[in-house]
This record gives structure tokens, sequence and C-alpha cells, in this order.
């Protein structure tokens, strides 16, 4: 599994000609307990987003998802980890791009997710669990959701295991 990521980035020069912006080694951020790694790639601020910003989307201070905005990231997960069970008021892409992983819901229902498996999770709540012996690579896209409503109850964001 390779430490960093790099990321291409394009943009505009002033006559609208499609260039490239200075390519970026992105690093991974060790979550408490060493379970797992995050790389920050991209994130907007709103939606629709703005291609015209010049802040860098990798600089953005998020939590998992971004209110009323978008995030990408990649998510390093080791050998016999297990997440927390967490919810987030989002519409969030999972692509496995290395490995597999099983995805559990707060139901008790799982899938083994195999590499190049795609997720989409619609603000359920849900554990990645890792039962093989090699680091998992997955891609997350998340976009701000409305909150649901179930049975008169809005489910929000919730990051602790029950």
């Amino acid at each position: 599994m390779t430490p960093d990521i790099q990321r291409f980035l394009t943009t505009h020069d002033e006559t609208g000609l499609a260039r490239f912006a200075p390519d970026r080694q992105l690093g991974f951020r060790v979550v408490d307990g060493g379970d797992a790694r995050f790389a920050l790639i991209w994130t907007t601020d709103r939606s629709p987003a703005d291609n015209a910003d010049a802040a860098d989307g990798a600089d953005r201070q998020v939590s998992l998802a971004l209110k009323g905005g978008s995030v990408l990231r990649v998510v390093d997960i080791r050998p016999g980890a297990r997440s927390p069970m967490h919810r987030t008021v989002s519409i969030d892409y999972g692509i496995v791009l290395e490995g597999e992983i099983v995805l559990e819901l707060d139901s008790g229902e799982e899938r083994t997710v195999p590499q190049g498996g795609i997720v989409i999770q619609r603000g359920t709540n849900h554990a990645w669990v890792n039962r093989t012996e090699n680091w998992v690579r997955i891609a997350f896209v998340l976009l701000d959701a409305e909150p649901l409503v179930i049975g008169g109850h809005v489910l929000g964001d919730i990051d602790v295991d029950h």
C-alpha cells in the first residue's frame, strides 16, 4: 500500500484553457488506535461547487462529512480492524480500491465488498470490518444530504459504537 496519494488538479488559465495546477502528495493521518489512516484529497464548502474557488480543498478543516459541501478521502484499514458503528448525514459513495472489506449494518446484516465493489451509503448506521490479513484501501465521496426522518425521529450523525 503506497504511503501517500498523488493528486492531480486541473484549473484554467486567464484565456480559459484547461491547465494542470501543481501536483501534490497528500499524506495520511493515522486515526486514534492506529486501525485506519485517512488522506483528505478534496472538499467543497457548498453545492453546487464553485470551480473558480482558488482555495485548496485538501486544506479545509472537516469532520467526516461537510455540511453543505462534499468530501473526497481515501481510507486505509489495517488487517483485523473494525471501525466504530457510525452514521453521517450524507450520501456516501465508497469504492474499494485494494483488498476486500465487510460492511456491517446496525441491523446485523453484512456484505463482503470485493476489490472494485462500490457501496452507496444512504445515511445508515454502519461499521467497516477488515477480516483479511491485508490492508484495505477505500475511496469515499461524501455529499451533504437532508437528515432522514423515520417514524417521526430524525436520524442524525452518530460516531459511537453501540
